[in-house]
């Protein structure tokens, strides 16, 4: 059964940008909390060296973002999807979970977080602790790939020796079908059970707290609204503004890392 409640007014929505006093209120708010939700954007990333997608400078202002349409239907740009796949793998892989990732982990792992719903596909939540079952991953996982008709998984070195050895892209073992990097592309449906996933955490939880997401990127940025809506507290942190920040219980500015980092030694 959903709760319901009324979002703050504007005025009353306390902003802080002291990182020992956001430090303290978000320890507060963890203590008070029965069930949290943490949602993560590129912002945790970034701090790790991962670039964005769309901030000036971030990846989609250097090359242009391959359709899935597309992908189903060019040769050519299945290879090129292929190569950015894996220049980004290796990015991923040289960048390593930053204070933020790790203080995450640590309040999944002390209970203070039920799920963490991330838009990130850079598997650094799992790198940092937090177990498969704790992370719903609304947008994939670069890490790893999938046929895209029987949902057989690939391993992404053995999807790269096969480019190298047929000079085409790969396709499934098990079904011949299409295989592509586990990340929903532009033009490709949302995957249903994660989607549920983030829905059912939503609204079972009193805390719901965003970390690093712009908040304009749908449906993703919906739950937050779904949680407050429901009876949860919502406190965005992030550098910059967001589209909920009028509505938002708390907004905490400053480096992720330093705030999130800060609460691991505070008492639950």
């Amino acid at each position: 059964m959903e709760r319901r409640r009324t979002a703050p007014d504007a005025t009353d929505m306390p902003m802080v940008a002291d990182p020992q006093a956001a430090s303290a209120l978000l320890a507060e708010a963890f203590a008070a909390a029965t069930a949290a939700v943490v949602f993560t954007g590129a912002g945790i990333s970034t701090e790790s060296g991962i670039p964005d997608f769309r901030s000036p400078g971030g990846i989609w202002s250097r090359m242009r973002p391959i359709e899935f349409a597309d992908f189903l239907a060019s040769e050519e740009i299945r290879l090129e999807d292929w190569r950015r796949r894996f220049r980004m793998r290796r990015e991923f892989a040289a960048a390593m979970p930053n204070a933020g990732h790790v203080a995450v982990a640590g309040l999944v792992a002390a209970g203070r977080v039920a799920a963490v719903v991330t838009q990130n596909i850079d598997g650094l939540h799992q790198r940092a602790g937090v177990a498969e079952e704790r992370i719903v991953e609304l947008h994939g996982n670069g890490t790893r790939a999938a046929c895209l008709d029987c949902a057989a998984a690939v391993d992404l070195d053995a999807a790269e020796a096969a480019i190298a050895a047929t000079g085409r892209a790969p396709r499934c073992a098990a079904c011949g079908g299409l295989v592509k990097a586990a990340i929903v592309s532009f033009g490709q449906p949302m995957p249903a059970a994660e989607m549920a996933r983030a829905r059912a955490a939503s609204l079972a939880c009193d805390l719901f707290v965003v970390a690093g997401s712009s908040l304009v990127v749908q449906p993703a940025a919906g739950f937050p609204a779904l949680a407050q809506r429901n009876g949860a507290r919502l406190v965005i942190l992030d550098r910059q503004p967001t589209p909920l920040d009028a509505a938002a219980d708390l907004v905490l500015r400053g480096a992720i890392g330093d705030i999130l980092g800060a609460l691991a030694g505070a008492p639950a």
